[in-house]
C-alpha cells in the first residue's frame, strides 16, 4: 500500500508543480532580461548614430552658410570703404575655418 502512495501522491502534485516550474524559470532568467535591457539603454545603434552624425552634419552646413552670406555681405561693404565692416569679415571668415577644422 505505501508503495502505491508515493507515485499517486507524485502524479497528483505534478500538475500544482508545473507552475512552481514557470515561476522557478522566470526568476532565475530575470536577471539576464534586465541586464539585456540595460544593454539595449546604455548603447547606440548604427542607425542611431547615422542619424546623429547626419543631423550634426546639416546643423554644420547650415551654419556655414550663414557666415557665408555674412562674409559675402561684409567683404562688399568692405570694399565700399566700412573699415567694421572688413573686421566682420575677418571674424566671419576665422569662423567658417574654425567650424570647418572641427571634426564631428
Amino acid at each position: 500500500m505505501k508503495r502505491l502512495i508515493v507515485p499517486v501522491a507524485a502524479l497528483v502534485a505534478l500538475p500544482m508543480l508545473s507552475g512552481c516550474v514557470r515561476t522557478a524559470a522566470s526568476i532565475v532568467t530575470a536577471p539576464v532580461r534586465v541586464a539585456g535591457k540595460a544593454v539595449d539603454w546604455t548603447t547606440t545603434s548604427q542607425s542611431e548614430a547615422d542619424e546623429k552624425r547626419g543631423r550634426a552634419l546639416r546643423k554644420r552646413d547650415e551654419q556655414l552658410g550663414k557666415l557665408n552670406r555674412s562674409y559675402q555681405k561684409n567683404t562688399r561693404d568692405c570694399q565700399n570703404g566700412s573699415n567694421a565692416a572688413c573686421e566682420r569679415a575677418h571674424d566671419d571668415y576665422a569662423a567658417m575655418q574654425d567650424l570647418r577644422d572641427r571634426s564631428i
